[in-house]
């Protein structure tokens, strides 16, 4: 008789053997559930993306925040505009008041005669250079006429054999243009007259501001520095200061130049008898205030008076001589008054002059190499570690070794011109 097989009976729970006996084995199952998290996807990034994403978005940044100061400082450029160049300005003039205030004049005293004296030296210079260039047009304008002449000459009898009628059917159409435009020419003398009425508020506002400035310029300092944190407050204090003497010495060596380039290039003009020397030179030493583009724009006026008044053979002297010049500006005067310390990379310069002269004209031209002075020294002391113990009082903002901290292992020459 078969017998049925029973499955073994049930350990009871206090039975050694049920302790002893393996798990029942179980279906694998996978670590992750639906509520875990993804697996990192940075891991499979390179790192070089990485750290390009990471900067992009910085320079975004960066160059969002510099677009609204541009625009915030192109909205108030009739405010900005005079205020840096009556900061100019004061750079030029705070060290004859201070050294009248050493003379114990009292501060007051020795503004209002700084001002005095040269309002007097520049309304002098100024009047002088036009009652010159007055008198000088009528002669200018004669030699126009006979170069123009000897031009129309050349160009009926020379190589080209014009024909008179075709001299003055282009002298029909110059005429026509200029009747066309009429309007025009009309619009643009009255906004050269709103352009007059402005230039005499924003000088009367040069004047005002450049008082304060040499009057009072520590006192707006101190205001000003004290909106930085007290923790870094000394570092901005040795960093403004440097700047500053950055400026004075910037300023200072360009006046010079700038006289010795009119002096020398007024002399040549004279000599060669080219008519209104005088205001060429007056225009070759505002010109100088602009580097490099200053002196190659001046320069090349000075060719082209000399090309009508006297013919190639002058213009090619004038040439000569500028060119000399410049020479002697870019390798003797510039490194001796501007030192080691404000010299900076020709390549830097074009760059400012031509970013200062895209974005604000003329005035961005004037004021884009003082500004990279400014910046390049104030940099420069708040990266070095020599500024860290340096006291705000030992840094003398009227000597050109004012302009960086003290690093003998740093040539600076190296570092800013290559």
């Amino acid at each position: 008789m078969a017998t049925t097989e029973r499955p073994p009976p049930a350990p009871s729970p206090g039975d050694p053997a049920a302790t002893a006996r393996p798990p029942r084995s179980r279906p694998a199952r996978d670590d992750r559930t639906r509520s875990d998290p993804p697996d990192d996807i940075r891991a499979s990034v390179p790192r070089t993306l990485r750290i390009s994403a990471a900067l992009s978005w910085r320079l975004l940044v960066v160059v969002a925040a510099l677009a609204v100061i541009g625009t915030v400082v192109a909205y108030l450029a009739a405010i900005v505009v005079p205020v840096a160049i009556a900061l100019l300005l004061a750079a030029l003039l705070s060290p004859a008041v201070g050294r009248l205030t050493r003379h114990h004049v009292p501060r007051a005293l020795a503004t209002a005669l700084v001002m005095v004296g040269g309002l007097a030296g520049l309304g002098g210079v100024l009047t002088f250079v036009i009652i010159t260039f007055i008198r000088g047009l009528p002669e200018l304008g004669n030699q126009l006429s006979t170069s123009v002449d000897t031009i129309v000459t050349w160009l009926t009898t020379g190589p080209l054999q014009l024909s008179e009628q075709q001299l003055r059917g282009a002298q029909d159409e110059v005429l026509a243009t200029l009747s066309a435009n009429q309007s025009s020419i009309t619009v643009g003398a009255l906004t050269t007259a709103a352009t007059i009425g402005q230039m005499v508020t924003e000088l009367l506002l040069v004047v005002f501001t450049l008082i304060f400035f040499l009057h009072s310029g520590r006192g707006i300092w101190e205001f000003l520095l004290s909106a930085a944190p007290a923790e870094v407050r000394t570092r901005v204090d040795v960093a403004g200061r440097r700047s500053l003497a950055a400026l004075v010495s910037y300023i200072r060596a360009t006046a010079v130049v700038a006289v010795v380039d009119a002096v020398a290039i007024g002399i040549g003009l004279a000599v060669l008898r080219i008519p209104l020397a005088v205001p060429l030179a007056a225009l070759v030493f505002l010109g100088a205030f602009v580097p490099i583009i200053g002196a190659v724009v001046t320069g090349g006026v000075a060719v082209l008076i000399a090309l009508v008044a006297h013919g190639p053979v002058s213009a090619l002297i004038v040439l000569a001589i500028i060119v000399g010049i410049m020479q002697l500006e870019g390798h003797i005067l510039q490194p001796l008054l501007l030192g080691r310390a404000v010299k900076l990379h020709p390549l830097a310069v074009i760059l400012a002059i031509a970013a200062g002269l895209l974005t604000a004209g003329i005035a961005g031209a004037l004021l884009a190499v003082p500004l990279l002075a400014v910046l390049n020294s104030a940099i420069r002391s708040l990266r070095s570690d020599a500024d860290r113990h340096t006291r705000p009082q030992d840094v003398h903002t009227s000597e050109p070794e004012a302009t960086g901290p003290d690093e003998p292992d740093v040539d600076r020459q190296a570092t800013l011109t290559g």
